[in-house]
């Protein structure tokens, strides 16, 4: 018998699974959004296919989100909870949005983090 989970440090979502709608891309590219903004706001994410595990909540991972599967490192997020769906294999949970990054932190962060170009949304 065996299983299969993921362990991540990013939550990597679609506007779809739950990235929040706030967060424009070209808006932020034109004026940058301040962390502030959503202080004590918790969003919910959904349907992320495979059983993917966290570090214990409150865990920061790296929001990102997926694009057509282009990646956008928006910033830092603490996942709060996590629930899993054995039958559908898939997670879901809520977070918080502790960090935005800058236009150019968002640039910088892919560089330094990912580096795979078929999903740099930048290129």
């Amino acid at each position: 018998m065996g299983s299969y989970f993921e362990i991540n440090d990013t939550l990597q979502i679609t506007k779809e699974q739950g990235f929040p709608k706030e967060l424009d891309i070209l808006k932020h590219l034109k004026d940058p959004i301040d962390s502030d903004k959503f202080l004590d706001q918790i969003f919910d994410f959904k349907d992320k296919p495979d059983i993917r595990c966290y570090q214990q909540p409150p865990v920061r991972v790296f929001l990102v989100e997926n694009v057509n599967g282009k990646w956008i490192y928006w910033g830092l997020a603490h996942i709060t909870s996590v629930t899993h769906d054995y039958i559908k294999k898939t997670t879901s949970g809520k977070f918080k949005i502790i960090h935005i990054n800058s236009p150019e932190e968002m640039k910088k962060a892919f560089d330094l983090i990912d580096r795979n170009p078929k999903t740099n949304y930048f290129e």
